[in-house]
C-alpha cells in the first residue's frame, strides 16, 4: 500500500502530531553545537504551519544516562528562530499539561513537547499494536487529528512515538521522510554504473551493505576505505601490522575478516582495496604503498593515501551514481582527514551522488563540501535501507 504524504493531508485547522528527529550534538553548556537536523525539518514544519496546521512537535535528544540527554527547550527556541511562525515549548509530553498546550494552539502555531525519551516506554521497542497501548500514545492521541512522521533518522526504531501513534491516527510521511524513501528506496533506478564507497569503523554493518548491494546487483563496484578496508586487506593476506590488527580484534571484528574473505571470493572482481594507507610517524602523516606493508611497529593504518584517492577518484567521477557510506579515515583528526576530504570532494563530480548519513554526513558538514544530489538525514535508517531491510516506522504508515 502506498504511503500517504502531505499532498494527501487536509491541513487547515487540523491538530497534528509531527515526529521529527532533531537529536543533535550539544555543547557542555547544553546549547546546540550543530543545528543541521533542525534545519532539515524546516520545509515540512513550514508547510504545515503555512497551511494552517496546529503542530505538536515530538522528538528526542540523547539517551538515558548520557551526557547529551536533555530537555528540548533549546531546540524549541532554535525552531522558533528558523520558522516564520510562533513555536512554543512545554516540559510535558502526554500529560494533561501537554494536552492543554496542544489544545491551546491556534492555526499556524506550534509547540515542542518534551523529550519523548524522558519516559521509559519510549526507549523500548514494541510491535505497533502494543506501542499504541503505551501511556504516551493513550495520553496524547486524543488531542490530535492526524500524525506526520518526518523522522527518517529514527525510522529503524519501533518505539511508541514512531509506530504507536499512527495506529490510532491517520498517518502521513513528511517531506524529509518522503524524499529519503524516494531516493534510498529507488537506487535501482539511478544512473549506471553504480559505485558504493564503503568505509568507516562499523565493520559488521558496512559488510552487510557490501553483501546486499552486490548480491542484489545494485553495485558495479565497491570501493573500500576506513577500518572496513583494513578488514578486507587482512582478508586478502596483507600484513597491516600489529597496531591495526589489534584494533580490529579489540573491537570484536576479528570474525569479520572471514566474512570479508568470503565476499572477496564471490565478488572480488567488483571489490576494490586501497593502494596505499596513511600512518602516523614522528608526529606527521606518512603514506605507505600496500605492497610495502607492514608499517613500523606501533603504526596503524588511519586513512587512505593519495594514490588510492587518485585511483578511486577515476571511478567516482563522470557518468553513473556514487553512494558514500562511511568516511575514509579518522577524519576528526586533521592529520588523517585528507583521504575523506579529497575523495568526497571528487565524488561531487559524479552524475548522481548520494551521501548515506551518519558519520558520512558529519564529515561533509565538517569540511563544508556541497554539491551532492542527496544527503541522508539517517545513519542507522539509511544503512537499513541500503541493506534491503524494512523500517518499522515506515511499514506502519502503509496501514
Amino acid at each position: 500500500m502506498a504511503i500517504q504524504t502531505l499532498d494527501d493531508l487536509a491541513v487547515q485547522g487540523t491538530t497534528l502530531g509531527v515526529r521529527i528527529d532533531i537529536n543533535s550534538p550539544l555543547t557542555d553548556d547544553g546549547d546546540l553545537a550543530d543545528d543541521a537536523r533542525l534545519r532539515a525539518h524546516v520545509d515540512t514544519l513550514s508547510e504545515l504551519l503555512d497551511r494552517g496546521g496546529r503542530v505538536a512537535v515530538l522528538a528526542h535528544q540523547g539517551r538515558p544516562g548520557g551526557d547529551q540527554f536533555s530537555p528540548l527547550r533549546t531546540h524549541a527556541d532554535r525552531l522558533d528562530e528558523l520558522l516564520d511562525a510562533p513555536v512554543g515549548y512545554t516540559d510535558a509530553t502526554f500529560s494533561s499539561d501537554a494536552r492543554r498546550a496542544v489544545e491551546g494552539l491556534g492555526d499556524g502555531e506550534a509547540v515542542v513537547l518534551e523529550n519523548t525519551r524522558f519516559y521509559s516506554e519510549e526507549y523500548m521497542e514494541f510491535p505497533p499494536e502494543r506501542a499504541a497501548e503505551t501511556h504516551l500514545v493513550e495520553g496524547l492521541a486524543p488531542a490530535l487529528d492526524a500524525y506526520v512522521n518526518d523522522a527518517f533518522a529514527a525510522a529503524h526504531r519501533s518505539q511508541p512515538s514512531l509506530v504507536g501513534l499512527p495506529v490510532e491516527l491517520p498517518g502521513y510521511a513528511g517531506r524529509v521522510m518522503e524524499r529519503e524513501l524516494d531516493v534510498l528506496g529507488g537506487m535501482e533506478g539511478t544512473p549506471e554504473p553504480r559505485t558504493y564507497v564503503v568505509g568507516g569503523a562499523k565493520v559488521p554493518d558496512s559488510l552487510a551493505v557490501v553483501e546486499s548491494v552486490l548480491d542484489r546487483g545494485l553495485a558495479d563496484a565497491v570501493l573500500t576505505t576506513g577500518v572496513v578496508a583494513n578488514v578486507f586487506l587482512l582478508a586478502d593476506g596483507v600484513d597491516l601490522g600489529d597496531a591495526s590488527a589489534d584494533f580490529i580484534y579489540e573491537q570484536g571484528y576479528w570474525d569479520e575478516i572471514d566474512r570479508a574473505a568470503d565476499l572477496l571470493a564471490e565478488h572480488g572482481d567488483r571489490i576494490r582495496l586501497p593502494e596505499d594507507v596513511a600512518v602516523e610517524r614522528d608526529g606527521d602523516r606518512h603514506e605507505i604503498r600496500v605492497a610495502d606493508l607492514p608499517p613500523e611497529e606501533g603504526e596503524a593504518a588511519m586513512d587512505i593515501g593519495a594514490a588510492t584517492v587518485e585511483a578511486y577518484g577515476e571511478t567516482v567521477t563522470g557518468p553513473g551514481t556514487v553512494v558514500l557510506n562511511g568516511p575514509a579515515g579518522v577524519f576528526e583528526d586533521e592529520t588523517f582527514a585528507d583521504g575523506t576530504r579529497r575523495l568526497f570532494e571528487t565524488a561531487t563530480d559524479a552524475e548522481y551522488s548520494v551521501v548515506g548519513g551518519g558519520d558520512t554526513a558529519a564529515a561533509i558538514r565538517r569540511f563544508g563540501i556541497e554539491g551532492f544530489d542527496h544527503v541522508s538525514t539517517g545513519g542507522g535508517a539509511a544503512l537499513a535501507m541500503l541493506t534491503g531491510e524494512r523500517l518499522p516506522a515506515v511499514e506502519v504508515l502503509r496501514g
